[in-house]
């Protein structure tokens, strides 16, 4: 993942030094990596709780992204609203300033997440000038504050007249943030260059976005017998049934934080295609191509068709709306799936931001696939399912099969899968389909 560092801010030259932050011109940005640390191991996967752990397991497990985005000469580092071990990373003055500034030599500046600092205390925001003083002397040098920044401004300005906070830490953070500023230039050229803004949505960028579907997508399951494989699909079918939520909505294919926070349903905030759109612009025009939301089985049984191709998954969701105790798909998605599949070969496609609840289904269903979120270029989609490229995804994470497991890591004495971490069939390109 940290090749995206690079993609953001160009390669690091050979002469770096280590930790130095690197934007390579005009056209580059500066990144961050966040959300700093061990966020993705709270307890029962709760976001913003308290992650338990010893420093082994944190080095071993949550660090190494934090190493290589600091080699890749990271601009920046966000803390993470969580807890570690009880004491929340806003105010963890060990591993903010001792370990990532001091031990790991990184140059570019912390930033807090947004009102990170009233997060320290709970309720949030209860001894405002403590937690300026907590989250500053930990080590946060910008804090994201969307409101009452003028609150912020006279704490810390108290704050260091008392003596609270030393004037060495203000330098600190001012010495880090003008670093990363004369990096990109800015005093240089302090406003946004617009001679980039066609390339916004360019079919270029489109293409780039397809290819990294297609790329990402992992083939779970390919036939109920492994030498009768379903994929890839026919081109040429009479008749073929597209069913599913997920099917012909670009906000679900986006998922959080697009548009919206919380994302959006349906297909009139941004210009992109559908999965159901690709499917009917790569099928032989004499396929007839049916949809229907979700079907009942008597229409998928009378209908005789040749195969279907079922979308369902997750609603969208951002931080804490996320959070799930079962990790199902909603209604009415299994019972698409029980419909369809119970009466037709299929493949379900299964659009999430997370592995989700589907060893109830996965004997009925033919063929599996794992979309994740992909974004406004379903056509990425269609490109695997009907050969004109191969899966070649592999999982990043295990895929449990009850939530009882969790958490559930390699190695555990209780590993036992649904599909293991860096599982994914592959199938080859079809030159004639």
């Amino acid at each position: 993942m940290t090749e995206i560092i690079l993609g953001l801010q160009g390669d690091v030259p050979s002469n770096s030094s280590k930790g130095v932050p690197f934007v390579g011109g005009k056209s580059k940005v500066a990144a961050c990596a966040k959300h700093y640390v061990a966020d993705g191991g709270t307890e029962r996967g709760i976001d913003e709780n308290n992650t338990v752990i010893n420093r082994t397991s944190l080095y071993g497990i949550h660090m190494p992204a934090y190493y290589d985005s600091i080699i890749k000469g990271v601009s920046t580092v966000m803390i993470s609203y969580s807890s570690l071990n009880g004491q929340k990373m806003h105010a963890n003055r060990d591993l903010v300033t001792h370990f990532l500034k001091d031990k790991l030599k990184f140059r570019g500046f912390i930033i807090s997440d947004s009102e990170g600092l009233d997060r320290i205390t709970s309720p949030p925001d209860a001894n405002y000038t403590y937690s300026v003083q907590a989250g500053i002397l930990a080590g946060i040098d910008m804090v994201m504050i969307p409101n009452n920044y003028t609150e912020f401004i006279g704490n810390l300005t108290l704050l260091v007249k008392d003596n609270i906070i030393p004037m060495s830490r203000i330098d600190d953070a001012v010495e880090r943030i003008l670093r990363v500023k004369f990096i990109l230039s800015l005093f240089e050229d302090p406003l946004a260059d617009l001679s980039l803004v066609n390339q916004l949505g360019s079919q270029e960028h489109r293409e780039l976005a397809r290819e990294a579907v297609r790329k990402s997508l992992v083939l779970l399951k390919n036939g109920k017998i492994t030498s009768q494989p379903l994929l890839p699909l026919p081109k040429k079918a009479p008749k073929i049934l597209v069913a599913g939520t997920h099917a012909d909505n670009l906000g679900y294919q986006c998922g959080g934080w697009t548009n919206q926070w919380q994302g959006v349903s349906g297909n009139n905030f941004t210009v992109g295609t559908t999965i159901l759109s690709a499917i009917k612009k790569t099928v032989d025009p004499s396929t007839q191509v049916v949809y229907r939301q979700n079907p009942d089985a008597n229409f998928v049984k009378s209908n005789k068709f040749d195969y279907a191709i079922v979308v369902v998954g997750e609603v969208p969701y951002a931080e804490y709306y996320g959070d799930s105790s079962n990790l199902t798909i909603p209604e009415p998605g299994p019972s698409t799936i029980n419909n369809v599949c119970g009466a037709v070969k299929c493949v379900v496609v299964v659009i999430s931001g997370r592995p989700v609840v589907l060893e109830p289904y996965v004997d009925k269903i033919d063929a599996l696939v794992a979309a994740w979120l992909p974004g406004t270029e379903g056509q990425g989609v269609a490109d695997v399912l009907f050969g004109d490229y191969g899966f070649t995804g592999k999982l990043a994470r295990t895929w449990f099969k009850s939530v009882d497991q969790l958490p559930m890591n390699v190695g555990d004495p209780h590993y036992n899968p649904l599909f293991p971490f860096g599982f994914g069939l592959t199938t080859q390109p079809l030159k004639m389909n």
